[in-house]
Parts: structure tokens; sequence; C-alpha cells
């Protein structure tokens, strides 16, 4: 019998580089991939499908189904929070998949399947990240096919990465789950996004492209902290115009109160909300992680919000597979 064991780092999303329908491309994910809270599954051989929990059930029948093999058994070692932020949904998806394929001998091909498991279909920032890790851009897709009626479920390819760095090992990315309702996710989320789309404004684009090309990227090339958290906390807000009637201001409730917050702390630059949140992160680096968790800690209880204060490196690899054969 063969146990495969895959493991992947959660991921922060940035933002986009566009959403309005008037520019060729839409999307293009901005993200960083993290060592920490990972997700973490085990798969076995079996004669039909057998999961822990109905999610990892759903992405076990579908790995299943795209690898043509009889069934697996799957357990959840470790678990990221679901829509928080931290691409739980896309993590999962694809570990589950790898590991389903590594227990069977074959190969993991992530990115061409992905779309199968219904992951890739507007960002590309966590199938890349699964794969290598590091800072990402990706390109978006054509927006002649993706207008506000998106393709059916798997009729896409994941975004290409146009942009991949390792950043600095002494940088820490702080990350701040609050204990509050989750971020939008499935029907609701698809129809949040098409009322985005519908009303985006072209310019934000227009100014994000330039963020993106002449900050963002040589910030990232030349690893400088101050100038890459400065670039990202723009983008951030650039988004965030977008999203303000969907989310009820630029940062979705209890994430502005933290944003703002934390930007105030002398030792955090690049200050933001993760995807729909309610995670918000910032970037400090090694000598400063202790102050910066400080300072969140004190955040949430300021405003009576539980929750859990986690410190990152970036991710320099994708997601880790081991394989243990023994006899049954």
């Amino acid at each position: 019998m063969t146990t495969a064991t895959v493991s992947a780092g959660a991921r922060l999303h940035f933002g986009f580089q566009n959403l309005s329908l008037a520019r060729r491309r839409l999307y293009g994910g901005i993200g960083v991939g993290l060592e920490r809270p990972r997700v973490t599954v085990t798969a076995e051989p079996a004669p039909t499908v057998a999961a822990s929990d109905s999610l990892l059930e759903e992405y076990a029948r579908r790995a299943v189904d795209v690898l043509d093999v009889r069934g697996v058994d799957v357990t959840l070692e470790e678990r990221l929070p679901r829509h928080v932020g931290l691409g739980s949904g896309t993590q999962l998806a694809l570990a589950v998949l790898a590991a389903t394929a590594r227990a069977h001998g074959l190969e993991r091909q992530v990115r061409e399947l992905a779309p199968a498991m219904g992951r890739g279909g507007r960002s590309g920032i966590g199938v890349a990240t699964f794969e290598d890790g590091g800072f990402v851009v990706d390109a978006g897709h054509p927006t002649s096919r993706f207008t506000t009626d998106p393709p059916a479920e798997g009729d896409w390819t994941v975004p290409p990465v146009v942009a991949r760095h390792d950043l600095p090992e002494e940088w820490r990315f702080l990350i701040v789950v609050p204990d509050a309702d989750p971020g939008r996710s499935g029907e609701n989320e698809d129809a949040s996004m098409r009322a985005v789309v519908e009303r985006a404004d072209p310019a934000v684009a227009d100014e994000l492209a330039g963020v993106v090309t002449r900050k963002l990227l040589p910030a990232a090339a030349e690893g400088r902290l101050e100038a890459f958290g400065e670039a990202v906390a723009e983008i951030g807000r650039k988004n965030g115009a977008w999203y303000a009637d969907a989310q009820g201001g630029v940062f979705r409730p209890p994430a502005g109160e933290l944003v703002a917050t934390l930007e105030d702390c002398p030792v955090l630059t690049g200050v933001g909300q993760s995807s729909w949140g309610p995670v918000v992160y910032g970037l400090t680096d090694a000598d400063h992680a202790t102050e910066a968790r400080g300072a969140a800690q004190d955040a949430l209880e300021d405003r009576g919000l539980g929750g859990e204060v986690v410190l990152s490196a970036a991710a320099t690899g994708g997601a880790t597979a081991d394989l243990e054969t023994g006899r049954t």
C-alpha cells in the first residue's frame, strides 16, 4: 500500500490588475505563497472514495474522475481556515489531486487538471504558488471569453505566470485572521464579481498597470521591502475602489478597522485585505516580527475580536510530497 502526503502553504491575494471589460485581459492576479499556515492531506489507493468530510470527499471524487483511477482514501491532517482569504479551496483541491495522483503512481499534472477541479477560473495565484511558491503575477484571462457570464466550470485554462520572484528570506508576512463572518465564495462570490465587473472603471486598471510595472516588480526583483509594501498597499486600495459597493467600503468590516490601525504601526508596511477577507496582512522583517505580532494582537483586542495572528516567510517552493510504501 502506498501512502502519499502532500502539504501546501496558504497564499495571500493582493488584488487583480483589471476588472473592466473595456480592457483586453480580465483579472490578472497578484499574490504570494506562504510557508504557513498549511494544508496537509494523505491519500491511499482504495476501491471507492472515502473521506472524513463532505468537501474533502467532493475533491476526492473529482480527483478520481480526472485521473481515471478506481478510488482513494483521503485524510485531512492540517486544515486552512475556509473562506477567509488564504486560498483554502484551491490549496485543498490541488493537494487532494496531487496526493491521489502520487498514491496511484501518477504524475501530478496540477496546472493542466486544476480547471477540472474547479480551480483557476479567475486568479491563477493559488495554482502558481502550489506549483512553485514565491511572489507571483499572472496574465489573466482573455476578456473576449470572460464576460460577465464566465465559461462553464472547467472550460478554461489557468492563467500563465508572467512574473515570479523569490522574496528575501528575512521578510515576514503578518497574517491576522479575525473571528468574523467568512468572505464570499461559490455562487455568492460569482454574483458579487459579476456586479463588480459590470461597473468597473477601466481607468483604475490603467493606474494599476503603472504601479505593477514601475513600482511592484522592480521592488520585488531588488528585494526592497518598503517599496514593495508601498506598492502592495496601493494595489489593495485601488482594488478596494472596485469592490467598495459590493463589500461596504474599500475594505470590508472588520478588516477596514484593522487595516487602519496597523497602518500606524511603524514596523509594518503594505497593510491590506486578502481577497474578500476578513484576513488582513502586512509586511515586516524578522527583526521586527515580535513587535508586529503585538500590534496585531492589540488591534484585535481593542475591537473585542478573537482571532489568530501568524507570521510567515514567503514560500520559496511549491507543495511538498512524500511517499511511504508498506505491505498490506
